[in-house]
């Protein structure tokens, strides 16, 4: 697992990742790694989902209410109501549209890569992170639906561990100790997912058909984990 920090300018795309060999990658790949699947968040999805811009727009809308409510209790005029409500519409606005720009920049920033080997993830708005994630360093991985998209959560092996500040809003909620990262806001969450578990199984098949002086000092999966056993199993489901 190697994190390549690189600083981003989001104001001029044409030279945003001039750094990158490729885009999405810190590096060229080598010789018999092939890239499988690259995409981003879905912005909308990413707003509602991490950034919680439902509730934060819900909060709005009954503070309205409750404003408008006791306007009215207090004998004010339907004008004067009107008129003090739309003083909270600018501040308002401004709110929600600040995390709309937030969802925004993180998800025309962020790049994941599926190779036949990794996951590369380019993650940040200004510092510019990129983490590899070889499939040696995946202990499982599962995927869970939400709304019309889903997230990819992945759980990793080894003493190894990364930041969750340094992942976030990329990593699985609450998992503070033990971080685990996540493809998240995925509109194709379900086609990504039938990808990365057969580029497991067969990372896992290639790597048991190898000598065994040859993997005798690989790191083991352990029981359960979606590169082995079935190579037609897809990658399980979390809540």
């Amino acid at each position: 697992m190697r994190a390549v920090p690189n600083l981003v300018n989001v104001l001029a795309p044409a030279h945003e990742h001039e750094f990158e060999a490729a885009r999405g990658l810190p590096e060229a790949l080598p010789d018999g790694e092939v890239q499988l699947w690259q995409g981003s968040p879905d912005a909308r999805l990413l707003a509602r989902q991490a950034l919680h811009l439902d509730v934060v727009a819900g909060y709005f809308a009954l503070l309205l209410a409750w404003r408008g409510y006791t306007s009215w209790a207090d004998g004010a005029t339907a004008s004067q109501t009107l008129m003090q409500l739309a003083g909270m519409l600018p501040l308002i606005a401004l709110a929600c549209g600040l995390l709309a720009t937030i969802a925004w920049l993180m998800a025309r920033t962020t790049v994941y890569t599926l190779t036949n080997r990794r996951i590369v993830m380019r993650v940040g708005i200004v510092l510019s992170i990129t983490f590899n994630l070889p499939f040696a360093q995946i202990a499982a991985a599962s995927w869970r639906p939400r709304g019309r998209g889903g997230d990819i959560v992945l759980s990793l092996a080894g003493s190894d561990r990364i930041a969750y500040l340094h992942l976030w809003p990329h990593a699985r909620p609450w998992r503070l100790k033990r971080t685990e990262p996540m493809l998240r806001a995925l509109a194709d969450a379900p086609a990504v997912a039938a990808q990365l578990a057969q580029a497991l199984q067969q990372a896992e098949a290639a790597r048991q058909s190898l000598p065994v002086r040859a993997v005798a000092t690989a790191p083991a999966l352990p029981a359960g984990a979606p590169a082995g056993g079935n190579p037609s199993r897809p990658l399980p489901q979390v809540a």
